[in-house]
């Protein structure tokens, strides 16, 4: 029998009742009246900017609509955007031949690397571009065969009136330098637990940067490989020291120099280099998120939701033994 002393009474909070729970805290948010004073004043001297520079005759606004959508324009656009993925395209691939030079066993193959990173990260590229446009008065035959032998083929480069293709060589192997060493870096965070367990399973070296490497690297590549192809865009602008003038840049002041109004040609420059980089940093931003999946602690809502199917799953069961 149970001593009547000892029974608890029901609702007691010192006989094994719950106690009562606290009151819920109000949090009240910081007021910080500064920011709003900040943004007000960003607010009024970016109006007062906008309303003087639609109200200005000096910028005509008249001729940058006229040539906004302008047929030369348009074509300078679409050669600005091939010679950035060009040049990129050229960039990546021997940027990624070179990181994994410098990172080689072979010392032969890191000096190599070594020197031409120190070469053309150590030059403007402007003057690189110039060096290019000057290629055919240097070379004015490129001939391939045996040494003091017969020639199997002979360039005249003179002939050729590639400025295209040497613009894009110029900016490639340019961006090439710059390209390898945010591939180095990229390697290198991978811990060396992989490159081991790698060698473990019998892969040499260059599987091990193929197959294990290189695939984990790209989580650290990417987001500045973007910041470089967006910079290449604006770039392209340079090629007129080759000279080559059918870029946007290029196209827009041939047209300024007929009819002698600088300020609207610019301003549609600018507008266009603006729209095709937003573009690239939209597809920059879902890049950098399709190879960051798996890192960040933040569940995403389909990940929620499998995860409280999975939950309700494991309740049914449960429940039935109960």
């Amino acid at each position: 029998m149970s001593n009547p002393n000892t029974d608890t009474a029901p609702g007691d909070p010192g006989h094994g009742a719950d106690p009562a729970e606290p009151e819920p805290i109000k949090a009240v948010p910081l007021r910080r009246p500064g920011r709003w004073i900040a943004a007000a004043i960003i607010l009024v001297l970016l109006g007062l900017f906008v309303y003087g520079a639609a109200t200005k005759e000096e910028y005509q606004w008249s001729t940058f609509g006229k040539y906004l959508f302008d047929t030369r324009i348009l074509s300078g656009v679409l050669v600005t955007i091939e010679l950035t993925v060009l040049a990129m395209a050229l960039a990546v691939t021997l940027g990624v031949l070179l990181a994994v030079m410098r990172l080689s066993p072979n010392p032969v193959l890191r000096s190599v690397s070594w020197v031409y990173i120190w070469i053309f990260r150590g030059t403007p590229v402007y003057v690189q571009l110039v060096f290019w446009g000057l290629f055919p008065s240097l070379y004015k035959h490129i001939v391939l065969g045996v040494p003091f032998g017969p020639s199997f083929v002979d360039f005249n480069v003179q002939e050729l009136q590639a400025a295209f293709l040497f613009a894009v060589i110029g900016l490639g192997l340019n961006e090439a330098a710059y390209m390898a060493e945010i591939v180095r870096a990229g390697i290198n965070s991978v811990g060396e637990g992989q490159r081991e367990a790698s060698v473990a399973l019998g892969m040499s070296w260059s599987q091990t940067m193929r197959r294990t490497v290189l695939p984990q690297a790209m989580r650290v590549i990417i987001p500045p490989t973007g910041n470089e192809l967006i910079g290449m865009l604006k770039t392209s602008s340079l090629v007129t020291a080759l000279p080559l003038s059918l870029d946007l840049y290029g196209r827009a002041r041939e047209i300024s120099s007929v009819n002698a109004q600088p300020v609207p040609l610019l301003l549609v420059t600018a507008a266009w280099y603006l729209a095709v980089t937003s573009v690239l940093m939209v597809g920059q931003f879902y890049l950098e998120r399709y190879y960051s999946r798996g890192i960040s602690r933040q569940l995403t809502a389909k990940q929620l939701q499998d995860l409280a199917d999975a939950q309700g799953t494991a309740e049914g069961p449960v429940e039935k033994a109960k």
